[in-house]
């Protein structure tokens, strides 16, 4: 059939030409199974068609581990890409060499859900033009479906992946367990590029990441070093502060109401909220219940209980340390599940909605209960919204767990430096000091209080903190803008202002 024998009415129509036109590789049985394989990072780069003023984005999951994000940027660099994006997922220490990226303008904008070290330094002292956007896990995926940010390319590290693209984060190899945050990016970026260190047999499946959404494949020699995934905010702990701490949360759930069978419940990355899923673990066993499911960073704790039969599900967004991303390998029940399906206050049902308890860590809480995970004492970036406004809108009861004095600075202050989840969604501080609980759940004061618990108000908290440690000195900052504090739904609920200079 010839162009103008097509009928009238149908539109602008094609006549056929040809089985492959439109697939040109299957006419080659070499290319037909290859032709996704590059045999550099710069081939990759270069059959993505990145430009400058694009953005790129990667994923966090081997945190402090992670060698994918410095090597990539530093290519970019090579190449002589300006302009750029950066829209990872988070950025920890070890991204310190991107400060120098940054400063040689390879990299003009960042989002991101928080960071850390020599990075974070610099950023807080000025060193972009314009400030960072700092997202919560949930509010991320609604940035890229709103179209705020607009991923070009996705440069996703995995352990291992078939010629196709299906890949994991499990296996043999540099194992970071989910891909939560990568499954995301994977679905939203226009252009996806996998770097893996191990090509499987097709079909590698089941995987975190489907072969329809991935376009290239880079064969590395190392990912990241799994080792490094529970240091720093993601660690074990056996300070006896802490651990009183912990025994204190497990006493709150214990009696709030809401330790009841099927509870479900998220415990974080903080050293004593990981502490807390020991002890609670105990009183499970005791008293015979058992937990729907529990949600989000999964670690060594949490997994133990699942293997014990106290947890029926575990629902991993981001393994938080190796011992949980070898059981998502090997648990049927453990399941891996995107940071959309996790905390999207946009999704058709985040699965933080669901949550019964979660416990919460601060760097500052304030009198009325709002909460300060970014900045530290000094007014430095050196923190992470992560999943923290996310879950405690969402779930029936936010704890947040937090020594009164921390480093001789107290956490407990009239008003946080930076408000990243507002008081409103908080409902009990656990502190070495004592407990407080939200004037809006006089209920919950109540139970707590028949249990014998000590429970003192927040004023009484600050107050006690000021006779130990004194009234600190307040911060001294410029009128530049160097961090913006996106709320899990995109609005901007506060701002990081540079730290002015010593005179």
């Amino acid at each position: 059939m010839k162009d103008k024998d097509l009928l009238p009415g149908c539109g602008q129509l094609n006549a056929f030409s040809g089985a492959n036109v439109s697939t040109p590789w299957l006419a080659d049985p070499e290319q037909k199974h290859t032709r996704k394989l590059c045999n550099n990072l710069e081939e990759a780069i270069q059959r993505c068609e990145l430009q400058d003023g694009m953005t790129i984005s990667f994923h966090h999951a081997f945190r402090e581990g992670d060698k994918m994000i410095n090597y990539v940027v530093e290519k970019l660099s090579a190449l002589g890409f300006k302009n750029l994006t950066l829209a990872s997922s988070s950025l920890m220490s070890c991204n310190a060499p991107l400060i120098e990226p940054i400063r040689a303008g390879v990299i003009t904008a960042i989002y991101t859900s928080g960071m850390r070290g020599q990075l974070a330094e610099a950023i807080s002292n000025g060193l972009m033009a314009s400030p960072v956007h700092i997202h919560s896990h949930g509010g991320r995926v609604k940035l890229l479906q709103d179209g705020e940010i607009s991923i070009d390319v996705a440069f996703l590290a995995v352990t291992g992946c078939d010629e196709f693209g299906n890949a994991s984060g499990t296996g043999k190899g540099s194992a970071c367990g989910s891909l939560g945050y990568a499954m995301t990016d994977a679905r939203y970026a226009r252009k996806v590029v996998l770097l893996t260190e191990t090509l499987l047999p097709y079909p590698a499946l089941p995987a975190s990441i489907l072969q329809d959404q991935v376009d290239y494949i880079v064969q590395t020699d190392c990912v990241g070093d799994p080792a490094r995934i529970s240091v720093g905010a993601a660690r074990i702990t056996n300070n006896p502060r802490e651990l009183l701490i912990a025994r204190h949360a497990a006493g709150v759930i214990e009696h709030s109401g809401y330790f009841t069978p099927g509870f479900s419940l998220q415990t974080g990355s903080g050293a004593a909220a990981t502490a807390c899923t020991r002890f609670l673990g105990e009183k499970m066993a005791r008293d015979g219940i058992h937990a729907r499911f529990a949600l989000g960073g999964i670690t060594a704790s949490l997994v133990e209980l699942h293997e014990q039969g106290l947890i029926e599900k575990l629902l991993d967004t981001q393994c938080f340390d190796s011992q949980a991303a070898e059981s998502l390998g090997r648990n049927p029940l453990h399941l891996e599940i995107s940071t959309n399906v996790y905390a999207n206050p946009a999704s058709k049902g985040a699965s933080c909605d669901q949550l019964d308890v979660v416990i919460l860590s601060a760097l500052e809480i304030d009198l009325d209960f709002n909460v300060n995970v970014i900045t530290g004492s000094d007014g430095v970036m050196r923190g992470a919204s992560g999943g923290h406004c996310d879950v405690a809108a969402a779930a029936n009861l936010t704890i947040v767990v937090a020594p009164l004095i921390r480093a001789r600075i107290p956490t407990v202050v009239k008003r946080v430096t930076t408000l990243v989840t507002p008081g409103e969604s908080i409902d009990v501080l656990v502190t070495d000091h004592g407990i407080a609980v939200n004037p809006a759940r006089p209920e919950l004061k109540e139970r707590l209080i028949q249990a014998g618990m000590n429970i003192v108000s927040v004023d009484d908290l600050w107050q006690r903190a000021l006779l130990i440690s004194g009234q600190p000195q307040p911060i001294k900052f410029t009128d530049k803008i160097v961090g913006i504090i996106r709320y899990r739904d995109g609005s901007v609920i506060d701002v990081v202002r540079q730290i002015a200079k010593e005179e």
